[in-house]
């Protein structure tokens, strides 16, 4: 299995944190910032960079704008899920639509999320 860290991606990381799209930033600094479980922005993870990592809970948290729903790209968010699998994390989906109109009931999947996850992997948080 390929590592974790691909430090090619490091400069795209990079740019990736300081151009977040708006709702990447609402669910950062309105709650995954601050969350007991320590989450991480643009994480690399192999040949991927995940929106949103915890390690604690082995989750990836991926918000889709529109262009995420066309075909090709739904078949190629399906390859990366799997890929990102192969890790053994779990790989959560949001839209950014959800995230606009419904940012409590996002807060609570990832949390619930978190919880059973980690009650799973008996592991704590910070």
């Amino acid at each position: 299995m390929q590592k974790k860290e691909n430090p090619s991606l490091k400069n795209v990381a990079r740019l990736l944190r300081k151009r977040m799209t708006r709702q990447e930033r609402h669910l950062w600094y309105d709650y995954l910032k601050d969350y007991p479980c320590r989450f991480y922005r643009q994480r690399i993870l192999g040949d991927h960079i995940a929106d949103f990592y915890c390690s604690r809970a082995g989750l990836v948290v991926e918000l889709d704008g529109s262009s995420h729903y066309k075909p090709e790209n739904v078949i190629r968010d399906g390859i990366r899920t799997e890929r990102l699998g192969e890790f053994g994390l779990t790989v959560l989906r949001i839209s950014n639509y959800d995230v606009d109109t419904n940012f409590e009931g996002v807060c609570l999947y990832i949390d619930r999320t978190v919880k059973s996850l980690i009650a799973v992997n008996d592991l704590g948080c910070k």
